[in-house]
């Protein structure tokens, strides 16, 4: 099982140890990509914080995300899961897990990233600014620049089994499944289901914060159980089986992802 998370837009400071390697990530086929974005992104904030913080959308109140940014190649590097907080990274709480379920955490996550494309939850790296909104003066947006080298990696990351897809629309620009892969992907949507007290009906909504919440809950019970579902149809019952209200079909077309509904009444 692949799991596609998205990032966080707030992240914890750097590390104090060892800097970048950009040679130890995951994915080393997205090695040349990364090394573009990231000169372009050290020499954009080192060159002009008034256009760099206008290309990264920041306010006035992060400016100093620029400065962090100039520092990335010196800056200390810590394990991507503890760069990258924030609502669903709460939930999952990595450091809490047990060490079988820390391993499969290594072997299963994958964070998409406006700066690395893609990384592992034990790759180290430092704390940053990009998003993959980004729209950089020499490598265009980010989103279409990244689906190139996504394509020739994905698939081989993806393997045999399933992928379980829960980024946000942003971060699923970069890459989208295709044919074999596609059909054996799984989409996650959360609505949060309330009655009514007129009518008695159900209605049914997404709210961003509990949906990210929900998200990581899901990602830890299965690392939490060990349950690894094969396939689409197989991660419905094991979502069940862990008390998730799921809604779900299978696509009318072969080739194309499942898309699950969870549904859930109380916020938390």
């Amino acid at each position: 099982m692949l799991v596609l998370l998205p990032p966080s837009e707030g992240k914890a400071p750097s590390g104090r140890g060892a800097p970048l390697k950009p040679e130890a990530l995951s994915l080393p086929g997205l090695a040349q990509a990364r090394q573009a974005v990231l000169d372009e992104l050290v020499e954009l904030c080192a060159a002009d914080e008034e256009k760099a913080r206008t290309v990264l959308g920041l306010s006035e109140g992060l400016r100093g995300e620029v400065a962090k940014n100039t520092e990335l190649r010196t800056a200390g590097a810590r394990p991507a899961g503890e760069v990258y907080t924030g609502v669903l990274y709460d939930a999952l709480d990595l450091a809490s897990l047990d060490a079988a379920a820390k391993r499969r955490a290594t072997r299963s996550l994958l964070v998409f990233s406006g700066l690395w494309g893609a990384v592992g939850v034990s790759d180290k790296i430092p704390s940053y600014r990009c998003s993959m909104g980004v729209k950089l003066p020499g490598l265009g947006a980010l989103g279409a620049y990244w689906r190139t080298p996504m394509a020739s990696v994905m698939p081989e990351a993806a393997g045999d089994g399933l992928v379980l897809d829960l980024r946000s629309s942003a971060y699923t620009a970069a890459w989208k499944p295709k044919g074999e892969v596609a059909g054996r992907t799984a989409t996650v949507r959360v609505l949060h289901a309330q009655v009514d007290e007129k009518t008695g009906a159900e209605k049914r909504s997404v709210v961003s914060h509990f949906n990210k919440a929900t998200k990581g809950r899901i990602v830890r019970s299965l690392l939490m159980t060990g349950t690894s579902p094969k396939n689409p149809a197989e991660l419905v019952e094991a979502l069940r089986d862990l008390g998730h209200v799921v809604e779900a079909e299978a696509p009318a077309k072969p080739g194309k992802p499942w898309a699950l509904d969870v549904v859930v009444r109380e916020i938390h």
